[in-house]
């Protein structure tokens, strides 16, 4: 059967931060008819995409998924198993931010079938959560982590921010510290991005914030690899590290080029080489559930080209370009055009070369945008 991916896209927010792009609505309006409008959407997917396939991950993002109640959440998991073949061995992730969620309600959703829960806190440091406009405090970041495990979550993961404004080496070590002092298997560091249309873009469009240059970014990136490495994570994808085993199975559906079904507002799918995605607005979106049963704003079907450049891009930035596989799904005529270049990567250390898998070392994840732009 297929192993096949399912992403649930839930909109409410309880406070939008000034960095965050993706679509989050700060209201409890329309949570009911959310609900019976993303059960119909699953039941229209299933009847086409069902037959032939099993689920090995549900990841519940967002938005705040942790902000509805146990019920809520448990309807979309019945309404998955009943209309999908689930694995029994299936990683159930919801993502959740401290200061929103007590320790019954975690323990509640380890009772409905979450195994793992991915925490956004960003930083430990009081000004940094300040500057983000987060809602939570250094100490309720600690014990959101440890209340998880003590709810029964083994499979437990955290994001943090590098690359901050005002940001010095020491706080962005500290941050690690205080992170690997937890009882956390999985850990992702993204540099600070500016999105258009978010506050922050227009903080710094103004100048009343300013950003630290490439290089002080890519410094901190070396010493987050060398430091996680030293501490027993390790790197499967740009950035995302994890302790031997606890490879979140919903990223490597992703990198590793596998189909993925996604549900509600924004949410985007990618199945049998077409993409689609869904309208952002809520309403808009359960206008067209309940009118078409489907809420598609548009979609692609990618060309052999695309499809290449694609799962070049992913297996880079992830695990490795397998040459055997390569070659089974586009030929080796690609390879062979690119050899000098992947060669003189292997010669300056940016690529290694292991029983054909072509990965990134420490060096070329640092420059992962530059090789990919001369390769693609």
């Amino acid at each position: 059967m297929k192993e096949t991916a399912l992403y649930i896209h839930i909109p409410f927010c309880k406070h939008k931060c000034i960095y965050c792009d993706f679509y989050s609505i700060i209201t409890t309006d329309n949570i009911k008819p959310f609900l019976s409008a993303l059960k119909k959407e699953i039941e229209f997917y299933s009847e086409e995409y069902s037959d032939g396939r099993i689920i090995t991950s549900i990841f519940f993002g967002g938005g705040t998924p942790s902000l509805m109640e146990t019920d809520y959440l448990k309807e979309i998991l019945s309404s998955i198993s009943i209309n999908f073949k689930v694995s029994d061995n299936v990683e159930t992730t919801i993502e959740t931010n401290p200061g929103t969620i007590s320790f019954e309600k975690l323990r509640s959703f380890r009772e409905i079938g979450f195994n793992r829960i991915s925490i956004g806190v960003q930083s430990f440091d009081e000004n940094e959560l300040k500057f983000l406009t987060r809602i939570h405090s250094k100490d309720a970041a600690i014990e959101t982590v440890e209340d998880a495990k003590k709810a029964g979550f083994e499979n437990i993961s955290v994001d943090l921010i590098f690359n901050l404004p005002n940001q010095t080496n020491e706080i962005w070590m500290n941050n690690l510290v205080q992170a690997v002092k937890l009882p956390i298997n999985h850990i992702s560091t993204y540099s600070l991005i500016l999105e258009r249309g978010t506050i922050l873009n227009k903080m710094v469009l103004d100048g009343k914030v300013a950003l630290h240059d490439s290089d002080y970014d890519a410094d901190l990136y070396s010493f987050t690899i060398d430091f996680l490495t030293q501490k027993g994570f390790y790197q499967y994808e740009v950035s995302n590290f994890c302790k031997e085993g606890f490879e979140c199975k919903h990223n490597n559906a992703y990198w590793h080029y596998q189909d993925y079904l996604s549900f509600g507002t924004a949410s985007h799918s990618f199945m049998n080489g077409k993409r689609w995605w869904n309208y952002s607005s809520l309403t808009k979106y359960i206008t067209e559930i309940n009118n078409k049963e489907s809420a598609v704003r548009s979609f692609e079907h990618l060309t052999e080209e695309e499809k290449l450049n694609e799962y070049v891009m992913l297996s880079l930035r992830s695990s490795g370009l397998n040459k055997n596989k390569f070659s089974k799904f586009f030929g080796n005529e690609w390879l062979k055009s690119k050899k000098n270049y992947f060669n003189r990567l292997i010669e300056n250390n940016f690529i290694e070369n292991i029983g054909g898998n072509l990965k990134l070392t420490k060096h070329g994840y640092a420059i992962c945008d530059e090789i990919l732009k001369n390769l693609l």
